[in-house]
Order: structure tokens, then C-alpha cells, then sequence
């Protein structure tokens, strides 16, 4: 079960739904590598219309240009965690963007917890 409550450091990576990395799609290996890490989670969103550094616009409205949209990779944890996780992160996006962003988490705790369990503000257990 992990736990975390209060600062942390949120990372949202920007890539193209097409990106790969060695033939599987690039948001995927960032979510397994984040899982394999031990950060506390992360979850993919596939975007509805946006552009990047090649300024053209995907877009699902148009079904020549419904093809790389944006995706976004959301990952929180603890600062320490997150900045340890970064070399992987620039060994994956080759081409993307990737925001730090100091947050608050006001309760996380795994599927795991038991039903009258509290949460210790600043405490965090695996």
C-alpha cells in the first residue's frame, strides 16, 4: 500500500500518440518504468486536439489529422522520487515536453487499505 499526503512533485510529459519506443507505444514504457520505480502513480490522457514543436495542429475533427494526437503522461510523487525518476524520462522523450510542478496530494492510498485505517499527514509507506 502506498501512501502520501501533503508536497509532492507532479511531472506531466507531452509525446504523440504514434511515438514509440523500441516498437511499443512511448506513454506505455514511461508508465512501466514509473511503475517499476515505485512511484506512487501515473495515468495516461489522450488529448482531443493540440500541436507541438512541428506547430500542426491534431485535431479528432478532422480524420486526416486524427492521427498523433497529444497524449499526456501524469505522474505524482515525492520531489526526491520524481527527480530520481527523471534520467529515464530523458533517455525516453526524445521529442515532447516534460513539466515539473510542485503540488499538494491530499489523500492517496492503494486499493489495499484497510477500512478504518488513517491517513498520518507527510507520511508515506510502501
Amino acid at each position: 500500500m502506498t501512501r502520501l499526503t501533503g508536497s509532492a512533485l507532479r511531472v506531466t510529459v507531452f509525446v504523440g500518440e504514434n511515438d514509440t519506443w523500441h516498437r511499443k507505444p512511448l506513454y506505455t514504457e514511461i508508465v512501466h518504468r514509473a511503475h517499476a520505480a515505485g512511484l506512487a502513480g501515473a495515468s495516461v490522457f489522450r488529448g482531443i486536439e493540440g500541436f507541438g514543436a512541428s506547430s500542426l495542429i491534431h485535431t479528432t475533427r478532422l480524420l486526416s489529422l486524427s492521427e498523433d494526437l497529444p497524449v499526456a503522461v501524469v505522474i505524482v510523487d515525492t520531489e526526491e522520487h520524481v527527480r530520481a525518476f527523471l534520467p529515464q524520462l530523458d533517455e525516453l522523450v526524445t521529442e515532447g515536453l516534460v513539466i515539473l510542478d510542485p503540488c499538494e496530494v491530499i489523500r492517496y492510498v492503494g486499493r489495499e487499505e484497510k477500512r478504518g485505517e488513517t491517513d498520518l499527514p507527510g507520511k508515506r509507506s510502501s
